[in-house]
Order: structure tokens, then sequence, then C-alpha cells
């Protein structure tokens, strides 16, 4: 479904800004834009994509992990009639090989408070730390090519992958698997973004066992902190 005009528009000028910062910033620094009402296929625009191993097409899950940003998207839909973007600057995050990125996110809203786009940075730290060791050592390396990124999994695999390794952490913290593990369970689903896609909510309440309107009480407890 083509974007509404006034979405378009918006889109079209963070088009050019990732191209824009694309013929500026260096190999470390990803620039990314997404389309949040298509998160199977969410990434409309990329520079440096080597660094998160993400394509145009890519799904949104299939970003750094600990993403802060999808807070942003969360809140966003919570804040509803805003047109302010929610933007949050320098976190931490961290890559599927590892590496620590740090990060920062802008999530936009339509006339009617409705989030639809989101543009993020991830710079990866790890050359800078690689330099100053071999200097420190006085010793010269030669430049290690950019890797070759394996085929991206879909958004079922991706959204799977979240559940099961909730389900697995929170199951480690008690024998029993009350609702202090559920909750838990719940919180590392909601930190790894699974609830912006559509239909989460029911995969992580067959998960568990209960039913969506316990898991909506979870994420409303988390929240409200």
């Amino acid at each position: 479904m083509p974007a509404a005009p006034e979405r378009q528009l918006v889109l079209d000028v963070l088009h050019a800004t990732v191209r824009m910062l694309g013929t500026v910033l260096g190999r470390n620094t990803e620039v990314v834009l997404h389309d949040l009402t298509r998160p199977e296929h969410s990434v409309l625009a990329i520079v440096n994509g080597h660094i998160s191993g993400r394509r145009v097409g890519s799904p949104i899950l299939a970003g750094p992990r600990h993403d802060r940003g999808f807070d942003a998207v969360l809140r966003a839909a919570m804040e509803k009639g805003s047109q302010t973007p929610v933007v949050i600057g320098n976190y931490p995050t961290q890559g599927h090989d590892g590496k620590t990125f740090r990060s920062a996110t802008a999530v936009f809203r339509d006339a009617g408070g409705e989030p639809f786009a989101s543009l993020c940075v991830n710079s990866d730290l790890s050359g800078i730390a690689a330099a100053q060791a071999c200097l420190e050592q006085l010793l010269g390396s030669a430049e290690e090519p950019p890797p070759t990124p394996a085929e991206a999994p879909d958004l079922e695999q991706l959204m799977n992958r979240i559940i099961d390794g909730a389900l697995q952490d929170a199951r480690q913290r008690g024998v029993r698997f009350g609702k202090a593990q559920k909750l838990e369970a719940v919180r590392q689903m909601h930190d790894g973004g699974l609830f912006i896609v559509k239909g989460a909510v029911e995969k992580a309440a067959a998960a568990l066992g209960v039913s969506r309107y316990t898991i909506y009480n979870y994420l409303e407890e988390i929240r409200n902190g």
C-alpha cells in the first residue's frame, strides 16, 4: 500500500538524509531508515549495512540487540495525538557478532500522531579500539575486509529467537516458572522489540501458556516500572 502524501514527503526527506550522511560518514557508521508499518521488510534505505549485516528489505528485528529504539517506537505509539518526534540518543547496543555499538534513534509521527518511520544510527567503535591497541603495541596490521553478511533470517525466525531466548533466560532465574519468571520473559521480549510486530502478543501468550490479556497486563506493569 503506498504511503499517504504526508508520510511519503517525510520518507523522501529521510531518504535524502541517509544518502547525504553516507557521503561523509566513515565505514564504521551505519544509517538506517525504517518503515514502521512494514516490520517484515522495514529497511527502506541503508548505508554501511555491513555493520549489522542488513540491506534494503531486511526486517526490523534484524538490527542490533538491546536497541532502545524499540522503546522510542512504543513510547510514540502510546503518546496519542502528539506529533513531536521521539529521540533517544547515544545508547549502547550489541551486534550479533558481539561487537558493541553506540546508537541513536529518532521516531517520526504523522499528523494523527501515529509512528510510521524511524531513522537509526549505529557506530561500530571496535576499529578505533583495535587501532589504539595496535599503536600501543607498535604493531601494524593490514585492514580487514568487511565481513560478508550471512543470509538474513526472516521475521518469523527472529521473533522465535527472541521468544526462545527470553524463555531460556527466565527459566534460569528460578526452579518454578511462576509469574515472576513469566514477567521477566515478557520484559526481555519487550526489550528485544518483539511487541512492535503484529501478532507478537498472541505468540508470546502461546509460548507462556497465558492469555493475550495477561501479556497486556505484564506489559503495563513493565511500562509502569
